[in-house]
């Protein structure tokens, strides 16, 4: 099977493996693997990290049970995205996987904070790997290496092998194995393996963000659209805590994330970070974040534009044409504050 290597952020994984559209709908209707080994891995072991990590994060973490998981965020003191990682909890050790290239960062943070507190944070991306099980036939993959699929969002199982399932909302599950056993475990679950660029499609689509494409330096976490999933309303203070309650206390954000259908005039996507303007040549409203090919929708974008933008405004990418798709809301089986009420038990 040829592979195309992904560039960019995504380097050092398969873009894909020659069918792209194929591979999507695989993802979408039966189950494909995605090789997402390029993203970073932090094990933060030590009796408090879970109220220590609780301190320092958007989400509710102090009693998150064993072998349970979440998302969290870390803020600036103005309330502005700098990290967005899964988490995973075994009883022992609390597990972050993060965005490619941020784990030094991340880290470097982290250890500034630890203080007294009885935690050893470590980036053990070396010895680490992620692996993503998608579509609908995801238990039958994973039964094939002797584990059931959790029955709830973010919940994990453990794996015999070492490192853990996590299923995550409407996507199937992410798996965390030991990195030299990736290839093997990659073959036992004999399922079709899948590029970067399907799962991003498949992302996209499901308005899904992610950190550094649909975020810059001044995003808030209402503008992506977290706050269902990577925020806890009724946690004690944090980093950046004040603007969350503000904005979500006293009015709305100044952008939204839309997901927009290109006219697939040009051949070529737009990059992110190109403005997207009200007019062929009009004033910008917004910026690209991630553009794809979907199987079905054609060309699409997420995009974060001005709130007061109208769903029907006359917006253009350089030259070519987008229209929001209005019918895509927070509703989704991905973006409910219920799928957060169950992934983080409150006390």
């Amino acid at each position: 099977m040829s592979r195309v290597l992904a560039e960019g952020v995504d380097a050092g994984v398969a873009a894909h493996y020659g069918d792209p559209f194929r591979e999507q709908r695989h993802l979408a209707e039966d189950v494909g693997v995605v090789d997402r080994s390029n993203r970073g891995v932090i094990a933060v072991p030590g009796a408090d990290r879970l109220t220590w990590l609780h301190s320092l994060t958007s989400q509710h973490l102090e009693s998150l049970p064993a072998w349970h998981g979440t998302e969290a965020l870390v803020l600036s003191p103005h309330g502005h995205v700098e990290h967005h990682f899964l988490v995973g909890d075994d009883g022992a050790t609390t597990w972050l996987d993060v965005e490619p290239g941020t784990s030094a960062a991340l880290l470097g943070y982290l250890q500034k904070m630890v203080f007294f507190m009885r935690v050893e944070p470590a980036d053990v991306t070396a010895d680490w790997a992620v692996l993503s099980v998608i579509g609908p036939r995801t238990a039958e993959a994973l039964a094939r290496l002797d584990v059931t699929l959790p029955a709830e969002p973010y919940r994990l199982a453990p794996l015999p092998g070492g490192g853990f399932v996590r299923r995550m909302p409407g996507l199937g599950a992410d798996l965390l194995v030991p990195r030299d056993q990736k290839d093997t475990v990659i073959e036992r679950l004999d399922a079709p393996l899948a590029g970067i660029w399907a799962y991003e499609a498949l992302r996209v689509a499901d308005r899904r963000p992610r950190l550094a494409f649909e975020t810059d330096h001044r995003t808030i976490v209402q503008e992506p659209e977290w706050i269902p999933t990577a925020v806890h309303l009724e946690k004690g203070c944090y980093r950046g805590q004040e603007t969350v309650a503000r904005v979500h206390n006293l009015g709305r954000p100044p952008r939204r994330m839309v997901l927009l259908h290109l006219d697939g005039v040009s051949e070529e996507l737009p990059v992110q970070g190109t403005a997207i303007t009200l007019g062929r040549d009009g004033r910008p409203v917004g910026f690209v974040g991630t553009a794809v090919r979907h199987f079905e929708l054609g060309n699409i974008a997420l995009g974060l534009v001005k709130r007061n933008t109208p769903d029907d405004a006359d917006l253009w990418i350089g030259e070519t044409r987008v229209a929001v798709d209005a019918h895509a809301d927070t509703d989704s089986d991905y973006g409910t504050s219920q799928v957060a009420a169950r992934a983080v038990p409150k006390t």
